[in-house]
C-alpha cells in the first residue's frame, strides 16, 4: 500500500486552486487586489489507524545522531520505533529511502491572526472575517512544516478551539490571546480620535479580542484573568516599545512594577508564564527583574543582560531580524525604530550562545502573505549563527521545552511534542535528503518535504 496513487483513491483528498481578494465596485476598491493571497500547496488529509515509515534515517530532534530505523504511528501517538518493524493488518507504508524523518517544525513567535492580513483589512473588518484570514494563514504555515505555534498576540482562541476540533487544519496552537498593552504602548492602534474615552468603554478591537489597553493593576488583573479564562497558555505583556506601533519610541519601558508583577501573580497562579515583548535593554531587564519566564525580541540587549537571562532562567525567543528580502514594509517613523532592531540581531545571537542561553526559534511575520510564505526560509537563515543541528533542535527540542512552560495549561498533555520518539504526538516531516547536512532543504517544503504529518494524520503525501 505504499503507491502514491492507491493512497488517493483510498482516502479524500481536497485540491484547492489559489484565490485572490477582488473590489466588485469601484467604492469598495480600499481593499487592493491580491491581498488575501494564496494557498501555497495542494493538500490531501489521509488517516490511517497504523502507518509504517520504513528506510528514513530519524532525526530526534534533541540528540544528533541519526539513526536508521521504522517508526510505527498509531493513531496519534508514535508507537515504536524500531528495525524491522512488522506492519500491523492494514497498516499504510511508507517508503522512505533517500528521506530524513524529522519532528514536525515549531514557531515560537507567530501571529495567526496578523501572518499574512493587511493592517487595511483588520482595520475595515470583524473577527469572523480575521477568523477566516487566519485558518488560511495556519493551513499555509502546516502546509511548510510548522506543526505547532505559540500564537503571541491576537483573537486566536476560536482559531485554536476550531483546530483541535477538525473544524479547519492548522499546527496545533499554544494562544496568548489579546496581549496586554497600556494606552499608548505598542500594541495601542487606536486612533488619536478614539481619545479620551470614558472609564469602562471598550474599543471594537477590545471586544474581538484584538487587544486589551490595560492600565492600572485592576485592569491588568481582570484582563490577565480573562485571557485565561478563553484559554490562554501563557499571558502577553507589551514591556516596551515596538517598531510597528504609532506612539511609542522604541526606547520607552512600559507598565509598572506594580502592574507587571500582578498579571505575573495571577499567571502563576494558574500555573502557567508570562512573556513579554521588549526590545530595548531596558524593557529586557525590567521584564527579567518583573518575573518574565520568556522576552520577545530583545534585539538591543546587552551582554550584561543577556547574562541576566542565564542567571534568572529566563528563554530568549528572538528573530532573526535583518535589513535583507524578509524586512517588512515599513514607514520613515518606523525604519528608524527597525535599524535599532536589525543592527543588534548578529550581536544579540552571537553572545546568546556563547553564554548557553536558551533561545526559542520564531518568525514574528507581520501583515504580509509573502512574508509569511518565507516561514521556512527563515529558519533556514539560522545557519548564519548556528550549524544545521543546532538550528533544527531549536525549532523542534528546544522550542517544545519552551513551550512545557505553560504547564497544567497545556492543550496537548497525551506525549511529548518536538521529538521523535515513542510515546510523542506524531507531528512528523519526511525531507527528501539531509537537513543536518543541508539545511537549506529546510526553506522550500514545496520541492523538499515528501511528507508532512500532524498528529497521525498526513496532510501531504509527495513520496515515489
Amino acid at each position: 500500500m505504499t503507491h502514491k496513487t492507491l493512497s488517493y483513491l483510498l482516502c479524500t483528498t481536497l485540491a484547492v486552486s489559489p484565490i485572490s481578494a477582488y473590489a466588485h465596485e469601484a467604492n469598495h476598491s480600499v481593499l487592493p487586489e491580491g491581498v488575501v493571497g494564496h494557498i501555497e500547496t495542494t493538500n490531501v488529509k489521509m488517516r490511517f489507524e497504523n502507518v509504517v515509515i520504513r528506510g528514513a534515517q530519524v532525526f530526534h530532534g534533541c540528540n544528533e545522531e541519526l539513526i536508521s530505523a521504522d517508526v510505527l504511528v498509531n493513531g496519534q501517538l508514535i508507537k515504536q520505533i524500531a528495525p524491522n518493524i512488522e506492519a500491523p493488518e492494514g497498516a499504510f507504508e511508507i517508503n522512505a529511502e533517500g528521506h530524513t524523518l524529522i519532528p514536525g517544525l515549531i514557531d515560537a513567535h507567530w501571529h495567526g491572526v496578523f501572518a499574512e492580513a493587511t493592517i487595511g483589512q483588520l482595520m475595515l473588518t470583524g473577527e469572523g472575517y480575521w477568523n477566516l484570514l487566519a485558518a488560511k494563514a495556519q493551513n499555509n504555515a502546516l502546509s511548510r512544516g510548522f506543526t505547532t505555534v505559540r500564537d503571541t498576540a491576537g483573537p486566536m482562541f476560536d482559531i485554536a478551539k476550531a483546530t483541535d476540533q477538525g473544524l479547519i487544519d492548522g499546527p496545533r496552537v499554544f494562544p496568548s490571546g489579546p496581549a496586554l498593552s497600556i494606552t499608548a504602548g505598542h500594541q495601542d492602534f487606536r486612533m488619536t480620535t478614539d481619545v479620551p474615552r470614558a472609564a469602562g468603554d471598550l474599543h471594537s478591537f477590545e471586544r474581538g479580542n484584538m487587544f486589551y489597553i490595560t492600565d492600572g493593576v485592576p485592569e491588568v488583573l481582570r484582563r490577565t484573568r480573562e485571557n485565561l479564562m478563553q484559554g490562554a497558555t501563557q499571558i502577553k505583556l507589551m514591556a516596551g516599545g515596538g517598531v510597528t506601533s504609532a506612539y511609542d519610541p522604541i526606547h520607552t519601558v512600559q507598565y509598572t512594577d506594580e502592574e507587571f508583577q500582578a498579571a505575573v501573580e495571577a499567571t502563576e497562579a494558574w500555573g502557567t508564564y508570562v512573556t513579554t515583548h521588549a526590545i530595548n535593554d531596558e524593557a529586557v531587564v525590567h521584564s527579567i527583574e518583573n518575573g518574565a519566564k520568556s522576552v520577545e525580541h530583545a534585539h538591543m540587549a546587552t551582554r550584561e543582560t543577556l547574562q541576566m537571562f542565564k542567571d534568572n532562567d529566563v528563554w530568549l525567543s528572538m528573530q532573526p531580524f535583518l535589513d535583507d528580502e524578509d524586512a517588512p514594509t515599513l514607514n520613515e517613523f518606523q525604519k528608524a525604530k527597525y535599524k535599532y532592531v536589525t543592527d543588534g540581531t548578529d550581536f544579540v545571537y552571537r553572545t546568546a550562545k556563547e553564554l548557553g542561553l536558551k533561545i526559542a526559534f520564531g518568525t514574528d511575520t507581520l501583515f504580509s502573505a509573502d512574508l509569511a510564505k518565507r516561514q521556512g526560509a527563515v529558519l533556514a537563515k539560522m545557519e548564519r549563527w548556528f550549524t544545521p543541528y543546532e538550528t533544527l533542535k531549536m525549532a523542534t527540542c528546544d522550542n517544545a521545552e519552551l513551550l512545557k512552560l505553560s504547564g497544567p495549561l497545556t492543550p496537548y498533555p497525551l506525549g511529548p511534542l518536538g521529538v521523535v520518539e515513542e510515546g510523542a504526538y506524531a507531528d512528523l516531516i519526511l525531507v527528501n535528503g539531509n537537513p543536518l547536512e543541508d539545511l537549506q532543504l529546510i526553506g522550500d517544503a514545496q520541492k523538499n518535504f515528501g511528507m508532512i504529518m500532524k498528529d497521525g494524520t498526513i496532510y501531504k503525501y509527495d513520496m515515489e
